[in-house]
């Protein structure tokens, strides 16, 4: 951990000389000289043992193993449409079937049926003869005598459980194939065997269907009658209800309702012949009381009687006429012309009231008619109403027959194709590999790993007795050699005015979480040239030119220090969220950048999937490396519309997306990388997201970034002062110094020099 009141050593982790390392309190050069001295009775030990173990090697009984294959396709055939039983679609579904017929390979059925057909019970490898005569004699030293029956069901349990012993049956990973691994002391009796349990779980694996599907035939068939004498139940009591209710008509509508449609229909045809009526008769005596020519009706101009008198009238006016104009007004003709034309007349209004007396008549049987047929509509819509409430519990009866009809006939039809599944095997189950007499046996190995392994473990026992015989030997109070002391350089002096400040500026800062101090040497990485990312393809950020991390195991301690940053980093971020990292350093070099990209490195060795923004806005060392080089990966971020062009992350070959820095001021980079970081975590497609910067001194944009990020990690340069770095970084946070998570001690050649090389290169 970071000391802050203390200054850092750089030099504390460094190994010492292989020579003066101590292991238990002696020095292991001491440990060879000594083992060294004894190395005739060592080696005598050594082959003691393994000429022993050989002889104990001879003396073990060898075991043979054979092996058969079996094919378990959890997704049987497709033979009938409704299977007895659903199948399983998932990937772990799947799985979990093929390991439970594993397990059944290995159930008493199947084994108690290979017992039977080979006759184990009977081996006295698998606890027959001997055994079972050992039991017997046991038992009737107490006066108890076994019967034959209870004898051979002794002789299979015994045989049951030794077969469990010499059986293995294993899965192979991602495939269907189950090995069936068997042991015994003979080769042909192991493959015989082998052979036996596969053939016997088809045979077990068939009729467990067949008994399945004869089990549900069974049931079915048993609930048939009862369900039959349901369905008649119901359709009596349906039968009986409709008769009792009056419930006659057709399969669509009762008669009832026919009745009832075809009385309104009526009922709305005589309310249109009585306001034709009552229009007639009110025409006639509307033009009778207007005192006009009671003949202009429509009626009377149709009445050939009417237009009779009317031309006979017409006839006699004109012949008054022209007597009026001729005679004198007390002529007896004229007198007689006159009282024609009154006779006429009156004979005309005679015939139009005979009209009015017919419309009277017309209209009165119009509404005596829709009277009648009104009434009639009344009593049948009351008789509906009572229909309509009793049909309520008709359609309940039709409900309960309907439904007992539908279970009844799938009942039936299930029956029916269960019955046929008895003779169908629907499995897939197969065996692929016979079970071969094996050549070579399993147990004991070979005499020559024998001899080695007793060698060995002679040998090593000898060491052991050597070393603690000369640790508590009287001599071990001898004076020895004065062992080295492993000695760190301190750090060059300072001025007293110098320290003050720096242990004023330390101070507040006492009880914050001390970050972990992660090396970063050159041994733990690879020099690469420049410009090879540029040739197409993938790119591959170990060939940007920077030093990256070697595939090697050297680097193991730079890994589990990041490994632990990373963690807490991971604890100070909320809940389901992903953690943010800045990576931050003293200096304008690329220094801090180098150590951003192998942080990422590091990270995306164990599995993680991690994004990289560059918020150095003042130098842009990662984007100068990267911009305008591989393929863009829009579907993650989106688009971070700044100015007139837009960025996109770069996809390596390394798991690391790289984000570029945005052209623009401060501020609105700020609120691209504030952007792009929250589009990530709400996609959830990255792991950790680790920001290069934002470089010093810290503006105000880069102040803010600080807000987003659940850790910083400081950059030290081994060829700075170290402590003063650290001391500047610690000035410049202020406040987020509280999120200070870790320390990289970082051993590479300063940059200028590794550009220099690139050149020479070049």
């Amino acid at each position: 951990m970071l000391v802050y009141d203390k200054p850092i050593n750089q030099a504390e982790p460094a190994a010492s000389p292989a020579p003066q390392r101590m292991l238990a309190g002696i020095s292991v050069l001491e440990l060879v000289r000594l083992l060294w001295r004894q190395k005739v009775a060592i080696a005598s030990a050594g082959l003691i043992c393994a000429v022993a173990a050989v002889m104990i090697g001879k003396s073990l009984t060898p075991k043979y193993s054979a092996i058969a294959q079996l094919y378990v396709d959890p997704r049987e055939l497709q033979l009938v449409e409704r299977e007895l039983t659903p199948r399983a679609q998932d990937v772990n579904g799947l799985a979990m079937l093929v390991e439970s017929q594993a397990r059944l390979i290995t159930s008493n059925s199947v084994l108690l049926q290979v017992i039977k057909d080979t006759k184990l019970d009977k081996d006295p490898e698998f606890g027959g003869g001997d055994a079972k005569g050992a039991l017997a004699t046991l038992i009737g030293l107490f006066g108890i005598g076994i019967g034959p029956a209870a004898d051979a069901k002794l002789g299979q349990m015994a045989a049951l459980e030794a077969l469990n012993r010499h059986i293995n049956v294993k899965k192979t990973d991602r495939t269907f194939i189950v090995d069936i691994d068997v042991w015994s002391y003979d080769p042909v009796k192991a493959a015989m065997l082998a052979n036996a349990i596969s053939t016997a779980y088809l045979a077990e694996s068939k009729k467990s269907q067949a008994t399945a599907a004869r089990r549900a035939t069974s049931d079915l068939s048993g609930r048939l009658k009862e369900l039959q004498e349901r369905l008649r139940t119901a359709e009596n009591a349906l039968a009986t209800y409709k008769a009792q209710n009056n419930f006659v008509g057709t399969q669509d509508t009762l008669i009832s309702d026919q009745q009832l449609s075809a009385s309104n229909q009526r009922l709305a045809a005589a309310r249109a012949l009585t306001l034709d009526a009552q229009a007639k008769y009110d025409q006639i005596e509307a033009s009778r009381r207007a005192s006009a020519d009671a003949g202009a009706i429509p009626e009377a101009l149709q009445s050939p009687t009417i237009a009779n008198l009317r031309s006979q009238y017409a006839e006699v006016r004109k012949r008054y006429a022209e007597l009026t104009s001729e005679l004198g007004s007390r002529h007896p003709s004229l007198r007689q012309m006159e009282k024609q034309v009154e006779d006429l007349r009156r004979n005309i209004n005679e015939e139009v009231d005979r009209f009015v007396q017919s419309a009277k008549n017309d209209l009165t049987r119009a509404r005596e008619y829709e009277a009648s047929l009104n009434k009639a509509l009344e009593a049948q819509k009351r008789q509906s109403v009572q229909m309509s409430q009793a049909s309520v519990r008709l359609r309940e009866l039709e409900r309960d027959v309907e439904a007992s009809r539908d279970v009844y006939q799938s009942f039936l039809k299930r029956s029916r194709e269960t019955e046929e599944q008895e003779s169908l095997n629907t499995s897939s189950a197969r065996i692929i590999g016979e079970a071969t007499v094996p050549q070579r046996r399993t147990f004991p190995p070979a005499m020559s790993m024998i001899a080695m392994i007793g060698f060995m473990m002679g040998a090593l026992a000898a060491s052991a007795w050597t070393v603690a015989a000369d640790r508590l030997s009287p001599d071990t109070t001898e004076p020895r050699p004065a062992r080295a002391e492993i000695k760190t350089p301190t750090p060059p002096s300072r001025p007293a005015a110098s320290n003050q400040p720096r242990q004023e500026a330390l101070a507040p800062v006492a009880s914050v979480e001390k970050p972990l101090i992660a090396r970063l040497q050159e041994s733990d990485v690879v020099q690469t040239l420049g410009g090879i990312l540029s040739l197409g393809g993938v790119p591959d950020v170990a060939r940007m030119g920077w030093p990256t991390l070697r595939a090697g195991a050297a680097q193991r301690a730079f890994l589990d220090a990041i490994r632990t940053i990373r963690g807490i980093a991971a604890r100070r971020s909320p809940a389901d969220t992903m953690p943010v990292m800045a990576v931050i350093g003293a200096g304008t070099g690329e220094d801090r950048s180098i150590a951003a990209l192998n942080i990422a490195l590091a990270t995306a060795r164990d599995g993680a999937s991690v994004l990289m923004i560059d918020a150095d806005h003042a130098t842009h060392a990662m984007s100068n490396r990267v911009n305008g080089l591989g393929k863009s990966e829009p579907s993650r971020l989106g688009w971070l519309s700044i100015g007139t062009r837009a960025s996109r992350a770069i996809k390596t070959a390394n798991g690391i997306s790289i984000l570029p820095i945005v052209k623009g001021s401060d501020a609105k980079a700020g609120d691209a990388i504030r952007k792009a970081v929250a589009q990530a975590r709400s996609t959830g497609g990255y792991d950790l997201v680790i920001l290069d910067g934002p470089s010093m001194p810290f503006s105000a944009a880069g102040r803010k970034l600080f807000d987003i990020a659940d850790g910083l990690v400081a950059v030290l340069p081994v060829s700075h002062d170290i402590n003063d770095a650290m001391e500047d970084i610690i000035t410049a946070l202020g406040g987020a110094e509280r999120k200070l998570i870790g320390v990289v001690l970082s051993e590479i050649q300063p940059a200028a020099v590794s550009r220099q090389r690139d050149k020479q290169y070049a």
